[in-house]
């Protein structure tokens, strides 16, 4: 897409078919995802749509990128608290679980080994810094950063959609959810006690 600012209406035309397309995504993958149908819910044509992204891989780009930065931003790491962090993660599984589906297709599809994205360092660095300097003060166990932080997160995606054993749902009772915070919150706590 070029440089140029999209019009009020041309942004509206965008997050329509960033909506559709994420729930499209979500649900059929990268190869299972048809463009046809992304165009005709979010009211547009292809030719707007490879306008704004490029091309079907250029749209699930930005889709999965947006997502990643969405996880960042709304949860934000606590190194000092990873208890409360994996809690954190967890709900917000729930609250939107096409952001779970959406980086298990990248896994799926894209790099079954290896780091999820190639550039991990523009998401990861800060996560790490805050893990290691828990770390230094006594607060966190000693180890590699990373793998501190992968086994917190694989914790928090116990109940996920992505779980081979239950997928929970924000439809299920308040006090399942609140036994499952309080048994998550524990066992993080134990596992990355120093």
């Amino acid at each position: 897409m070029s440089d140029q600012r999209l019009t009020a209406r041309g942004e509206a035309t965008r997050q329509r078919i960033l909506d559709v397309a994420t729930r499209e995504f979500a649900e059929h993958g990268i190869a299972g995802a048809r463009i046809e149908r992304v165009v005709a819910a979010a009211q547009t044509n292809k030719a707007q749509l490879y306008a704004y992204f490029g091309n079907k891989e250029g749209l699930f780009d930005a889709i999965f990128f947006g997502s990643l930065e969405r996880i960042v931003n709304v949860v934000p790491i606590d190194a000092t608290d990873l208890a409360d962090w994996a809690v954190r993660l967890y709900d917000e599984y729930l609250a939107r679980p096409d952001l779970i589906r959406l980086a298990t297709w990248a896994r799926l599809e894209r790099r079954p080994t290896g780091h999820l994205v190639a550039d991990v360092d523009r998401l990861d660095a800060t996560k790490l810094q805050s893990i290691a300097d828990a770390q230094a003060a006594g607060l966190v166990r000693a180890g590699d950063p990373f793998d501190v932080m992968a086994m917190v997160i694989a914790m928090s995606m116990a109940w996920s959609p992505v779980s081979n054993v239950y997928a929970a749902s924000a439809d299920e009772a308040g006090e399942v959810h609140e036994r499952r915070r309080e048994f998550l919150r524990d066992t993080v706590r134990r596992a990355v006690a120093p």
